[in-house]
């Protein structure tokens, strides 16, 4: 259960990101580290979180040509995070290059193989946002079509809206993990956010693990925040 929620440190600052883990104690397993935590401490955050025994989720959104993000994914393997993204827009081939990559740097060093998660459609677009930089189909068929291509390769699974994470399980099976960010609770405001749902409800439609950043990190006690979201999640499980 301590897997489901993910907490997204979005900070520009290791003082702060691990002010927050700290204050968060054992009620928080699993932490997300975007682009602007990771580079502003040039990635010695990971470190610092894997030191306190808990998981990471490195959302660096590898998109490239696939000789290149295979170089990028040995190398996030070897730091020891437990799930990293790609951009799945970026190919069948980029992928299947990638995983092919880490499991063989994860048998050479002798480490737990990575969740390996495709960015599918971003949750801050509507369909009027798509439309604009070109996809065709509405959002849910492009998120299934991306999905495919994702699991053909040999993907962990992907990173969706919860809108779509229900023809997703239904689809590819309860073991293609769904990554779902855009989970707000009910007291919190939606933000930037378009596609979004609740913690109980993400859960019911099969929701593997759910990043949940401002509703916490922005609360004047985020502990109690992140506690509410972790009674919300076992009021439904």
């Amino acid at each position: 259960m301590n897997d489901k929620l993910i907490v997204a440190l979005d900070y520009a600052t290791e003082k702060d990101a691990m002010a927050l883990v700290n204050q968060l104690g054992d009620a928080v397993s699993y932490y997300k580290v975007g682009l602007e935590l990771f580079l502003n401490t040039r990635g010695s955050v990971v470190d610092l979180i894997k030191a306190q025994n808990k998981k990471v989720f490195l959302d660096l959104k590898f998109h490239d040509i696939p000789n290149t993000v295979a170089q990028a994914v040995a190398w996030a393997a070897s730091l020891g995070v437990d799930m990293f993204t790609l951009h799945s827009s970026g190919g069948e081939e980029m992928m299947r290059k990638s995983v092919e990559t880490v499991n063989e740097v994860c048998e050479r060093l002798n480490v737990k193989r990575p969740n390996m998660v495709g960015v599918t459609i971003l949750t801050s677009f509507d369909e009027a946002g798509i439309a604009k930089v070109g996809y065709k189909d509405k959002i849910a068929d492009t998120v299934l079509n991306l999905a495919g291509l994702c699991k053909e390769s040999g993907m962990s699974g992907i990173v969706c809206s919860p809108h779509e994470a229900a023809n997703i399980k239904a689809t590819f099976g309860k073991d293609f993990i769904a990554v779902c960010p855009g989970i707000r609770p009910v007291w919190a405001a939606v933000g930037d956010q378009k596609r979004i749902t609740t913690p109980a409800d993400a859960i019911k439609i099969g929701v593997d693990h759910m990043v949940v950043g401002r509703p916490i990190t922005k609360a004047e006690n985020p502990y109690e925040a992140a506690l509410k979201v972790i009674e919300e999640i076992k009021s439904v499980m």
